[in-house]
């Protein structure tokens, strides 16, 4: 409660404003810097001695620091060289220097912890000067009133007001843009100022006008608010339509303006224009008789005027009055003209404004011409304060125009009173200093309880003194005041001072005005930081004699008696009691109070006899003397405060309350635990693993009092109600009540009497008897039946309390205290707390009916009621989701993703809609990395088990199947079992396959890398049984997940030509060159699902393909929420095969270009019907290609089939050393080595009208020539065309046989004279023969031999090459008798 600097802003980019503002500084030494500090030491050393010397102390401490700190920021006092000037909104700041100037506007940014703060950030920077030789001498901003209904009184936008050397005010937007330029008078600005509209605080105020006024060395123009309001708001809309519509910006009319000639003063520095007053009738006849004399005669009416205050010298303070009326407006030449309707080009030449678009002839026009400047209208001085050899240097209005600071040459600060034109107060040792003022209204709580709480509220005013030769900041209370508060700031900080708020408001505008803008800021350029002073009010009160004061007082001294930790409880009592009972304000002594009993060093004891103390001492006052409000507080914390002590007590106590009838009362609870006891078994082996938590947050840890008092609130009734703040909170105070109770450690009735009795509702007592319930679950489970007796009794013994359960309720309609309980068992995630809480409530809520039943006499029947049913079906809904949520609980393998544990609840199983079992069960699959086929044994198993009805022989059958897995797996096949069989038609297989492939593809759109994710969901897709369900999920896959990269995949290799590398897949299509690969894979398999999947719903009538019935298990039928996928499913179109079938081809020539690295430009092997059908919405009716295909294109196909092939030849190399054996070799089913790939080319080949007789020759061709004989042996029996092919493997014999007779490194003997008599034509053929094309020129002589022999057998006789056969034949048996 005392005065503060408060860092509100922060100023970013401040070191690039001073390199543009001072280009040519250069960076100055440490040692220079230094020297500077202590020559300014040394001249100041007339006024420091003046000072106390607690001062000096404080200040000699922080004066090396200060000058290390100011060493490594900006550097020298160059902000002092600036015009510096903020807006009272804090949103603008201009910073000018010469002909430049930089405008800083408000920005709002997040910091490191997260909370947002205001910075201002450069927003314009440029050369505000247009005359050569001008400079900025003076600069203001001034926020200007939004007129829209939704704003009022919000400032709209901020209107730069710039004053020059030459004599020129301009005005500019935020962003730079000038508005209106003119030249009032030919000397330089000296000062530019505002006056806005304030509230009148009482109804004898004058209301004062806006204003804006413009101080030269003689002279003193003042501009109408109202009239420059309008003229910048027109100009600023003329300006936006302009710039709109790049037009040239209409010159505005000009401004109407008084100016005073101000005279009888030597020198003139700063002014303030003080506003309207008028005098009274005494001063009205003193002025009268001193000016005119004995004879002078005296108005009727006082006159008002016009109140200016200068300083400079000789006299060292003027004051001057305008007698309003006594001179019209004063307007330019150019508004003349504009009156007498001259022509424009008079209206040119004697312009007052520059600065709006001319062209060059215009320009030199105004040179040539200057304008006209008005005369001034002569003022002559009233009075003044003359000191011959003061020179006054600036003078500061206060808020109320009552008084002004002055500060002179002489380091002196003057408090002037203007209303009497003397000066009242005078401060001495404060060179160059800069002055502001606070206006700090009382608090409204202050003043509510005093007589005069009527009255308008007080406001105490405050001069704040910045000294920068010492680095301190000041702040005094008027008039007469002590210094309240003093800081120790930087030497080169500038403190800003607007003295006006926002322009444009009146008095209907201002109704409910709330707008905050900051009085007085302190801007240091060494951190940036901006800073206002808070000041409290009753600092203004702080004299010898304010109570106020004293007990402000005390109530820091309460405070550091509670801070300290040292301090012994007895005496701390005594000293915290003393101090609370001597403070004497009633709002004070609360505030004490509230602080020592939210002190968690205070026992409670403590707590409850300085409270009893001090409630006694209350009630012995006068009863109308005693403050309300603070006997209440007394009286209800010291109730709270026994009701702890009594509950502490209690469970403290050793004995416990023995109660005979616990065990008679449950025996139908005992036989539903048995029941669902080896289900809450397994639950507890998954919950009850270690974890990781904090002894602070240990639900044991004992709960302070103050934490107690903070949660509990005292109605005027008597009645306590719990406040719910959090959960940690919540669940403390309900251990803190009844966990002791629940574990037979405490008297359950006492307890549940003594909370009765104190009046907390039976409500609020049951809902934190359930939170402490459901959060010590873990415990609740280590011994079930003795803790479940327990929570019988306090559930018994709740419901029997006053206002529990309506003696009026019908048994037959919902009690909405059984109501509460069943509320909160569905909302917990604590699935076996919650069912044993159930079991309980239900057990309690049938013996009241049945006893209510008894006493009105009913028969047995009627007992049976609508609440119990409800009981039933909640009790059924809850062992299922123990069940799930026992399942979810299983640990995922190690090495997976993992991820945390799903939570479930009755509540969000019915909230996730009619799939929100089938969802957490897809979930859990996914975590627990599941394969397909595993999913798909376990159901099968529980769907044979299912058949069987005897359920020992089912668990032996079961336990044969699953001995050979591991034990853990075991477990968890009989939990998804069991869960499977609770959730018979939620958990169907085709149901469970569809949410795990809709997962699966969930999961691989989040990680496109993991390819295996996306090969899952399509294996999970083909397990199901239901063609539409199929149907509708692959096509919701399709456009939902896989189209879009799937179109980024076929653009990207149609730019590139070939399978592009890593770097561009994942630029393109999200995912790397192998994830793409398998990506692309899987995009075949779909369409290929979705073919399939259409022909068979096509070929069958609708009979016998009926679309499954989606049901629900009769407990979960109130399920409300999103749609499951599988009715998703269902409400998917048909697709068009023939687009279908289209887009499977483009998906299969990509993934063999990716798995083979073939070039190929895949979106050019089709015409442009094909191009455009690509990528289109799979359910729509495309134009697709039909007929014969041009040649072009068809070459162009079988080029790349060809290539295609020839790269799984190569794929597949197995070595030749295998001999025979290798072609029984089997290949892989996935992958480059795949078997299908030579069918799967066959079939594109139909689809893309190319011969397959081309392609299987190929591949013949292609196999000899990897030397893979035995496969090429079995493809050659499909080739139609045997001369061709003949042919072509005749050419390939004698590459064979000329590498073995010519090109082979061991040339043997026989081979050379084997050579010699082959005959001419067949050794020049082989000569010819170039073995450099075969890939396995080195194949065994017996296999080359075999493809001799096959021929001769393909050749026909006729054949032109035949002979050439049979000499080859001859000539490579001959090499293999000699080998």
């Amino acid at each position: 409660m005392s005065c503060s600097l408060l860092e509100f802003c922060r100023l970013q980019e401040l070191k690039t404003v001073r390199d543009f503002l001072f280009p040519s500084q250069k960076t100055e030494s440490v040692e220079e810097k230094n020297q500077t500090d202590n020559e300014l030491s040394w001249d100041s050393s007339d006024w420091e001695s003046e000072w106390d010397a607690g001062n000096n102390k404080e200040e000699e401490s922080t004066h090396g620091a200060t000058v290390g700190e100011e060493a490594t920021g900006q550097n020298g006092p160059w902000l002092q060289d600036c015009v510096v000037s903020l807006s009272p909104c804090s949103d603008l700041l201009v910073l000018a220097r010469e002909h430049k100037a930089a405008f800083l506007s408000a920005k709002w940014r997040t910091d490191d912890s997260g909370r947002e703060e205001m910075t201002l950030g450069v927003s314009w920077t440029g050369t505000l000067s247009t005359e050569e030789g001008e400079c900025v001498s003076s600069a203001i901003c001034i926020p200007l009133a939004s007129q829209k209904r939704s704003s009022t009184g919000r400032p709209d936008w901020t209107c730069v007001v710039v004053g020059f050397t030459s004599g020129h005010v301009r005005f500019y937007t935020e962003s730079g843009v000038l508005l209106l330029a003119q030249l009032l008078h030919e000397d330089p600005v000296l000062r530019l100022k505002c006056r806005t509209y304030e509230i009148p605080r009482h109804p004898g105020v004058t209301e004062q006008h806006e204003e804006l006024s413009i101080l030269y060395p003689a002279a003193l123009v003042t501009i109408d608010g109202f009239s420059l309001f309008q003229s910048l708001r027109a100009c600023r809309n003329q300006v936006a339509r302009a710039a709109a519509a790049g037009s040239d910006v209409i010159q505005p009319p000009p401004l109407a303006y008084k100016k005073w000639g101000l005279q009888e003063m030597d020198t003139i520095v700063d002014h303030s224009s003080v506003g309207v007053m008028t005098l009274c009738v005494f001063d009205q006849m003193k002025n009268a008789s001193v000016l005119g004399g004995f004879h002078a005669s005296v108005k009727g009416n006082p006159p008002a005027m016009s109140q200016y205050v200068t300083v400079g010298a000789g006299p060292y303070t003027g004051f001057y009055y305008a007698v309003e009326g006594s001179s019209q407006p004063l307007l330019s030449h150019v508004a003349l003209a504009v009156a007498s309707k001259l022509t424009s080009a008079l209206f040119s030449a004697a312009s007052g404004w520059l600065g709006w678009n001319k062209n060059k002839n215009e320009e030199e026009a105004v040179q040539k011409h200057k304008p006209k400047v008005e005369a001034a209208t002569p003022l002559g001085i009233r009075f003044g304060l003359p000191d011959s050899r003061r020179h006054g240097e600036t003078i500061c209005l206060s808020p109320c125009n009552t008084l002004a600071g002055v500060t002179d040459d002489f380091g002196r600060v003057t408090l002037l009173d203007l209303a009497r034109g003397i000066a009242t107060r005078m401060w001495k040792g404060y060179r160059d200093a800069q002055l502001g003022w606070l206006q700090v209204p009382e608090e409204r709580g202050e003043r509510e309880f005093s007589p005069s709480a009527s009255l308008p509220r007080r406001h105490a005013l405050f001069l704040v003194i910045y000294a920068p030769r010492r680095g301190i900041l000041e702040v005094w209370a008027m008039q007469q005041g002590p210094r309240v508060g003093a800081f120790t700031v930087g030497k080169y900080c500038r403190l800003l001072y607007a003295g006006y708020r926002l322009m444009g408001v009146n008095s209907v505008t201002s109704q409910g005005w709330q707008l905050h803008t900051q009085q007085v800021c302190l801007l240091d350029p060494i951190t940036g930081a901006l800073r206002t002073v808070n000041i409290p009010f009753h600092l203004a009160l702080s004299d010898k004699k304010s109570e106020r004061a004293k007990d402000m007082h005390l109530v820091k001294r309460l405070a550091t008696i509670l801070k300290s930790s040292d301090v012994a409880p007895d005496i701390l009592e005594s000293e915290a009691r003393s101090v609370l009972l001597e403070i004497k304000h009633p709002a004070i002594k609360m505030q004490a109070l509230e602080s020592l009993l939210a002190n968690k060093n205070t026992p409670v004891s403590c707590l409850t006899n300085i409270t009893c103390a001090l409630n006694d001492t209350l009630k012995q006052q006068d009863p109308e003397e005693v403050d309300t409000a603070l006997l209440q507080l007394c009286s209800s914390q010291l109730k709270l405060l026994q009701l702890y002590t009594d509950i502490h007590q209690l469970h403290s106590a050793a004995d416990t309350e023995a109660d005979s009838e616990k065990q008679d009362s449950l025996e139908g609870i005992e036989d539903e635990l048995s029941r669902v006891g080896p289900t809450l078994q397994r639950y507890a082996q998954f919950t009850s693993r270690p974890s990781v938590s904090f002894a602070q947050d240990s639900p044991d840890s004992p709960l302070a009092p103050q934490v107690f008092l903070s949660q509990m609130e005292c109605a005027e009734d008597g009645e306590l109600k719990v406040i719910r703040k959090s959960e940690t909170e919540w669940n403390q105070l309900g251990n803190f009540m009844f966990w002791r109770c629940l574990c037979g450690k405490s008297p359950l009735r006492k307890v549940c009497d003594t909370l009765q009795q104190a009046g907390i509702s039976p409500q609020q007592l049951l809902s934190l008897l359930l939170s402490v319930w459901m959060q010590r679950e873990k415990e609740v489970l280590q011994k079930p039946a003795e803790i479940v007796r327990n929570l019988h009794t306090l559930l018994v013994a709740l419901s029997n309390m006053n206002g529990a359960v309506e003696e009026s309720w019908d048994t037959q309609s919902i009690s909405p205290w059984w109501q509460q309980v069943r509320c909160t068992c569905i909302g917990s995630h604590n699935a076996a707390a919650a069912l044993l809480a159930a079991l309980v409530a239900h057990r309690a809520a049938k013996a009241s009916i049945t006893s209510r039943g008894d006493s009105k006499l009913q028969s047995e029947w009627e007992a049976v009621s609508l609440e119990l049913e409800q009981w039933v079906v909640c009790v059924h809904q809850l062992e299922d989701v123990l069940v799930l949520q026992t399942l979810l609980l299983v640990p995922p393998p190690q090495g997976t993703a993992g991820g945390a544990t799903a939570q479930c609840s009755i509540k969000t199983l019915l909230e996730g809609g009619t799939g929100g079992i089938a969802d957490s069960v897809s979930k859990w699959v996914f975590r627990q990395n599941m394969a397909p086929e595993r999913l798909k044994a376990i159901l099968c198993t529980r769907q044979n088990n299912d058949v069987d009805d005897q359920p020992e022989r089912r668990e032996e059958e079961q336990r044969n199947e699953t001995e050979k897995s591991d034990e853990s797996s075991d477990r968890t096949a009989e939990l998804l079992v069991a869960l499977c069989r609770r959730f018979p038609h939620s958990l169907s297989p085709d149901l469970v396959f569809a949410h795990c492939c809709w997962e699966y593809v969930v999961q691989w759109n989040k990680d496109p890398e993991e390819g295996r994710y996306l090969c899952w969901a399509v294996e999970h897709l083909k397990l199901v049984s239901s063609p539409h369900i199929q149907l509708g999920i692959s096509t919701m896959m399709w456009s939902t997940f896989i189209v879009k990269r799937f179109s980024a995949a076929a653009f990207l290799m149609e730019k590139v030509g070939k399978a592009p590398k890593d770097r561009l897949c994942r630029r393109d299509v999200g995912m790397g060159d192998k994830a793409m690969t398998s990506f692309l894979s899987g995009c075949v398999q779909l369409l290929q699902i979705l073919m399939e999947v259409t022909g068979v719903l096509a070929d069958s009538a609708v009979e016998e393909v009926p679309a499954p019935e989606l049901s629900v298990e009769e407990p979960w039928c109130g399920a409300e929420g999103p749609a499951s996928i599988a009715e998703l499913a269902l409400e998917q179109r048909g697709v068009h095969f023939p687009l279908v079938q289209h887009h499977c081809l483009l998906a299969s020539l990509l993934h063999a270009a990716m798995t083979f690295n073939v070039k190929v430009k895949p979106l050019g092997l089709f015409d442009s019907k094909g191009k455009n059908a690509f990528f289109r919405d799979l359910t729509t009716i495309q134009l697709m290609p039909s007929g014969d295909m041009d040649p072009g294109l068809v070459s162009l196909r079988q080029e790349f089939l060809l290539r295609m092939l020839t790269g799984w030849v190569q794929a597949i190399d197995d070595p030749p050393s295998s001999g025979p054996a290798a072609g029984s070799t089997p290949l892989p089913s996935s992958g480059p080595k795949a078997d299908w790939w030579p069918s799967l080319c066959l079939e594109l080949g139909s689809l893309l009208q190319v011969n397959p007789d081309i392609l299987r020759r190929h591949i013949v061709c292609e196999l000899y020539n990897q030397g893979l004989d035995p496969r090429a042996e079995e493809v050659m029996l499909e080739v139609e065309d045997k001369d061709v092919l003949g042919s072509q493997l005749l050419v390939l014999t004698g590459q064979r046989l000329s590498y073995s007779l010519l090109h082979s490194q061991s040339q043997t003997q026989a081979a050379m004279e084997l050579l010699a008599r082959l005959p001419p034509t067949l050794c020049t053929w082989l000569k010819a023969m170039d073995p450099g094309e075969l890939r396995c020129p080195l194949v065994p002589l017996p296999q080359t031999s075999r493809l001799v022999g096959r021929l001769i057998e393909i050749l026909p006789e006729n054949h032109a090459q035949y002979s050439l056969a049979l000499h080859l034949l001859e000539a490579v048996e001959v090499l293999t008798t000699e080998d």
